[in-house]
């Protein structure tokens, strides 16, 4: 039971989840809905849609782990009682299940590349696997290098199902529509993503600085980097205000309240809590919270499904 508790902490087995059901909720909330209205009768197929999942979470979870292989030092400053690798699990059997997860994650690209006919999908998947490692050994020690690869990687989980859809579909409005909405919420995936991870970058910035990692936090110091973050906090709720200003006319009233109230809210929050921050509790908090703000915002797809 140990070492399945400690497995399932060292994939992030929540996150993965939270990739998981962002996936199914943009086909089954979003793109079913929108061919259904339109009368369009392309849908992607079932057992097509869960292979692009399980591929996404194989390697997300390969990412996640030579995440931890490559953090080991700096995680016994940052975070002692919650380092798995050589605690729990081998640093060869660590390397081994991100070998073997990256290479089940490709291969389910591939076979999908192959399906429909689109050489793509393998690709970026060979490519995403690259750029994880790569974000472990180097770039994760880099100012914003690191933070930007994660951020990006993070919208592509969330808007491929999209795009996958959009590119097989024949060329329509429908098409047009699912890439746009994949476009936002790819979009508010980015950016809440970035700052939440040089929140992170904050709240480690003692284990970072003594293992010569080069975040922002530790080149620019904690203001600068303060600044930077409420700098985004401030677009994305500015961002958020003009998409309900929009959709005014179409009459979301529920979808207005909901992101009001559990996007709108928690972010204003976050960004008046930023600047009394101090401590790396404080941090953490603050990094929970925009955590759940993703996952709430993520969760307004179902108001696309009625």
């Amino acid at each position: 039971m140990k070492l399945l508790l400690a497995f399932l902490k060292l994939v992030r087995a929540r996150n993965l989840f939270f990739i998981a059901l962002t996936q199914f909720l943009f086909h089954v909330c979003v793109i079913v809905p929108i061919f259904k209205i339109e009368g369009s009768l392309f849908i992607l197929s079932n057992q097509l849609l869960g292979l692009l999942i399980l591929s996404s979470v194989f390697i997300a979870a390969a990412g996640y782990i030579i995440n931890d292989y490559f953090d080991i030092d700096i995680d016994q400053v940052n975070k002692p009682t919650k380092n798995v690798v050589d605690n729990i699990i081998s640093r060869h059997w660590a390397m081994l299940l991100h070998t073997i997860f990256s290479f089940i994650g490709v291969i389910i690209g591939f076979y999908i590349s192959r399906v429909l006919n689109f050489w793509w999908i393998g690709v970026i998947n060979f490519l995403c696997t690259i750029l994880l490692f790569f974000y472990s050994t180097t770039f994760k020690k880099k100012n914003l290098s690191g933070n930007l690869i994660i951020s990006f990687l993070t919208a592509w989980s969330v808007g491929i199902i999209g795009v996958v859809t959009y590119f097989i579909s024949e060329p329509s409005d429908t098409s047009f529509k699912i890439i746009r909405i994949a476009l936002l919420y790819s979009s508010f995936a980015f950016i809440i993503s970035l700052i939440r991870e040089v929140i992170k970058d904050m709240e480690d910035v003692q284990g970072d600085a003594k293992y010569g990692a080069r975040t922002m936090p530790v080149v620019w110091g904690i203001n600068t980097a303060k600044v930077f973050v409420a700098v985004w906090l401030i677009v994305l709720i500015s961002s958020v205000l003009l998409f309900q200003l929009y959709s005014l006319p179409f009459q979301w009233w529920w979808m207005e309240f909901y992101c009001l109230l559990f996007i709108v809210v928690p972010l204003t929050f976050s960004l008046s809590l930023l600047f009394k921050a101090t401590s790396k509790m404080q941090f953490h908090q603050i990094s929970n919270q925009l955590k759940w703000v993703m996952l709430l915002g993520i969760l307004s797809m179902l108001f696309f499904a009625n």
